[in-house]
């Protein structure tokens, strides 16, 4: 499509059709201009028109039009046509940022939309000079075009607050940064200075306050990965600022609106959401700046009226309270009790209210009024912020705590009871303070998990919950009994009333599990008989906190068993793989642990009866893997699979495994995942031999055999812990150097003697134990690699497995007597490399090994 007065014209027509109401119209235009947008210039025409038309709407509607393109073709995806071409990319580029800051604010944020589109697929690789022509534009002055700006870094940067740490990401950062950080605190500097220039001028006021609400949100984006250098360094200005900004009032900024939030209130609440953000992650630098803060918040929520537009200001700065008093660095500042009881009467209890706008939203909804508050909401309210609180300061201070709020909830019954249908309100906000107080940990799926036990649930049921709910007027106080249903759903799952009984109850099974089928193996199937009626009944009902010990009950009995598994095993075989078990991380290991006794055990009756659940096995794998916190565990089923699978059922699967594993290590690499994956390499070379290892690994991509050996092997094999997963690699890494010919005669044979002098350093040198700063707060097992630690029940503990154990006993021998043969093979050349490339302590180590064995080479 040419840039031509026809062509525009011809757009205009089909734009306009596009708004008309009759379909018979509207689709056929809309049809048309999906037709024609993959041709060439078709974006450009749709920006000339947005900047040329003298009709607002077709404008508007271009640049709806032209977000809407950009939304659905910019991004380039792998093995698909590009969808814009190359010139319409570069012109796009060139011309829109400035187009956005002349445009009408209407069309402005739909071109700053546009921008942050393609800033997400382009910035800062294939669009560097973005910053720099946003960043010039703050001394334009201008108002309207610097809020076109900061609307447009916001969209850009606000990702920032989501995406997982990586070298990419703080790279990024690192240059928006340098770009950015000092620009945008001049400008805060500047606008602050205009507010108190022209605060007697509303207009004014409302454009500056709109940009201060848009640099505060800047701020949190910025730092909320990491502190940065330059605003630890400028700390003072911006803190100081802040500070004074919460503290301001102006009438002039006041709406009359009691439902939506003014630019006053938004920009109070986002300097909570900043000032919270630095007391979470920043609190030793931000130490000397927290006492004004919580003096100025708490003064805010103690003069803050009830009205809606207030919601969202409430409900941040009751979340910083939240997160500063469960800090241990500021427990100082609620330790006396006048402090407590005055945040329990003055914030919290006026905020757990029902109030006329919640009594409102009932009467309108009460279906989605009940489903949003049994489920939650994205919308932080203020009862949500106040339960938060009281969870906060309970953490250490539940005691007093509870001791103050049971006099408020047997107050507010009280009440209740003096007149019902007037004070209804009154047993709503005591059973919201209930809950609250006994809410110390909780899941979406399973409720409460664990409990205030200063608060008996049971008696509040039956006095003040069952009532209601048994009432014969099923029409009577509706939120009360709303609040019966919530109260029954969020603790549905707790205290069995004896944990410990029931621990050593499972405890005495697995004894006698063990002692019994030690003596008569056969005694297993009465045990059998005896447990599986109650499994089942366990299982069936979902008993959350007894399923994780049946689950290594009968990975115990399973592994009692000497041949093929017992039907009744296999038909639970399947329902192992279901997704919503593995949901529960206490789970895990056990389930993990029992399914590798399915493999041990029965991996021909795996195989061949239930082929179709491999896939099953790999989605659990890929779903362990994905996790920091569970990979091991990942690796530990895949060590699993490949030691005892047949190597027929799992050959379609095994370049993908590989694939996963490696999309794993570039994402996202931590040393657990790598101890683990050494581990594992080096198993799959032991099961499957050294060429199938180098085959795969150069099918995936040409050379990464090579890359493997150089980037990880080598360099890393040191940090493997525990004398199986050692042994392992010993003996994986032996049959990479003996029994590898390209390893030999090719370009590997460069990493032949490095790889060499590392095993040997895994024999003779300490464990590489350190762990890179960044992964300190990872979980990192003890010994993670081919067992697995976990062990809930110590007598239902997995005895050690050495699956090289009858192959090789002396790893050290094998690795002798390897390269003797190896030597026989290629006469000369094995005494050649080592001689020559060897450094003389490995040497020394290496000829210990030679005459131990009683070999030389040759």
């Amino acid at each position: 499509m040419e840039l031509s007065d026809a062509n525009l014209q011809t757009l205009t027509e089909y734009l306009k059709k596009t708004l008309d109401p009759d379909p018979a119209i509207r689709r056929p235009a809309e049809k048309f201009l999906e037709s024609v947008e993959g041709n060439q210039n078709y974006p450009l025409l749709l920006l000339t028109l947005l900047e040329k038309s003298q009709d607002n709407v077709i404008k508007v509607c271009a640049s709806v039009t032209f977000k809407n393109y950009i939304k659905r073709n910019w991004r380039i995806v792998e093995d698909e046509p590009n969808k814009i071409c190359e010139a319409d990319r570069v012109a796009i580029k060139a011309n829109i940022v400035h187009l956005m800051l002349s445009s009408p604010e209407q069309i402005q944020k739909q071109l700053s939309d546009a921008i942050s589109i393609i800033g997400r697929e382009d910035f800062p690789q294939k669009w560097p000079d973005l910053l720099t022509e946003m960043v010039n534009r703050f001394q334009s002055g201008d108002f309207h075009v610097i809020n076109g700006v900061l609307r447009t870094a916001h969209s850009l940067f606000k990702r920032y607050r989501h995406e997982f740490k990586s070298n990419e990401l703080w790279t990024e950062i690192k240059l928006v940064l340098d770009a950015f950080a000092l620009p945008l605190t001049n400008l805060f500097k500047a606008t602050i200075e205009l507010c108190s220039t022209h605060a007697n001028d509303a207009s004014a006021l409302r454009i500056l306050f709109s940009s201060l609400i848009l640099i505060s949100k800047l701020f949190y984006s910025l730092n909320f990965q990491d502190l940065p250098e330059f605003f630890e360094d400028n700390m003072e200005t911006w803190m100081n600022n802040f500070h004074t900004l919460l503290t301001l009032d102006n009438k002039l900024l006041q709406t009359d609106d009691e439902e939506e939030a003014g630019l006053l209130e938004l920009l109070k609440s986002q300097i909570c959401d900043n000032a919270a953000l630095y007391a979470q992650k920043y609190d030793e630098e931000f130490q000397r700046y927290l006492p004004r803060f919580v003096t100025a918040i708490w003064n805010l929520l103690v003069t803050t009226g009830q009205e809606v537009k207030y919601d969202l200001l409430v409900s941040n700065a009751i979340q910083f309270l939240a997160s500063v008093c469960e800090r241990p660095h500021y427990k100082n500042l609620f330790e006396d009790q006048n402090t407590l009881t005055s945040i329990c009467e003055k914030v919290i209890v006026p905020n757990m209210e029902f109030r006329a706008a919640d009594e409102e939203a009932f009467e309108d909804n009460s279906e989605e009024y009940i489903r949003r508050d049994l489920e939650g909401s994205d919308i932080d309210t203020r009862r949500r912020a106040a339960c938060d609180l009281v969870r906060g300061l309970c953490k250490f201070f539940e005691g007093p705590v509870t001791g103050i709020f049971s006099g408020y909830v047997n107050s507010m019954l009280q009440e209740y009871a003096k007149n019902p249908s007037v004070n209804w309100k009154h047993k709503d906000a005591a059973i919201y303070l209930v809950t609250s107080l006994a809410s110390k940990a909780q899941t979406q799926k399973h409720g409460i998990t664990q409990a205030n036990e200063l608060v008996n649930l049971t008696e509040f049921f039956v006095n003040h919950i069952l009532p209601d709910l048994k009432s014969a007027n099923v029409n009577e106080f509706p939120v009360l009994k709303a609040d019966g249903i919530k109260y029954i759903m969020i603790f549905r799952n707790q205290n069995p009333s004896k944990p410990h009984f029931n621990h050593y109850m499972f405890e005495a099974i697995c004894l006698s599990i063990r002692i019994t089928c030690k003596a008569n193996p056969a005694a297993v199937v009465n045990f059998e008989e005896a447990l599986f009626l109650v499994f089942t009944e366990i299982l069936q009902n979902d008993v959350q906190e007894f399923i994780p010990y049946v689950f290594q009950v009968m990975s115990l009995l399973l592994e009692t068993h000497k041949n093929d598994i017992p039907s009744s095993y296999m038909a639970l075989f399947p329902h192992l793989l279901q997704p919503v078990l593995w949901e529960r991380t206490g789970n895990i290991p056990a389930l993990v642990r029992l399914l590798q006794a399915f493999l041990e055990r029965g991996s021909n009756t795996i195989a061949s009866a239930a082929a179709d659940k491999i896939p099953g096995l790999l989605g659990v794998f890929q779903k362990l893997i994905a996790s920091k916190a569970n990979d091991h565990q990942g690796f530990y089923l895949l060590n699993s699979i490949i030691e005892h699978m047949p190597p027929e059922s799992v050959d379609q699967y095994r370049k993908q495994i590989f694939i996963l594993l490696f999309q794993r290590l570039q994402n996202s690499k931590t040393t657990k995942f790598i101890k683990s994956f050494l581990v594992f390499i080096n198993l799959y070379c032991i099961k499957y031999g050294a060429l199938a290892l180098q085959e795969i690994f150069d099918g995936i991509q040409p050379k990464m055999f090579g890359m493997v050996l150089e980037k990880i092997i080598i360099p890393e094999i040191q940090k493997v812990s525990g004398n199986v997963e050692k042994k392992i690699c010993a003996v994986g890494i032996t049959k990479l150097l003996t029994e590898c010919p390209p390893m030999m005669d090719t370009e590997y044979t460069k990493l032949w003697t490095p790889l060499l002098q590392s095993l040997i350093g895994l024999f003779e040198l300490p464990e590489d134990d350190t762990i890179p700063d960044e992964e300190h707060f990872i979980d990192i097992e003890d010994t993670p690699g081919y067992q697995t630690a976990f062990s809930q029940l110590a007598f239902a503990g997995k005895k050690e497995h050495d699956p090289v154990g009858q192959m090789v006993n002396n790893p050290k021998i094998h690795l002798a007597q390897s390269l003797h043969k190896l030597s026989t093979a290629c006469p000369g050349r094995v005494p050649s490399m080592v001689s020559t490339s060897l450094n003389a302590e490995a040497l020394q180590y290496l000829q210990g090994y030679l005459q131990a064995a009683s070999v030389t080479l040759l």
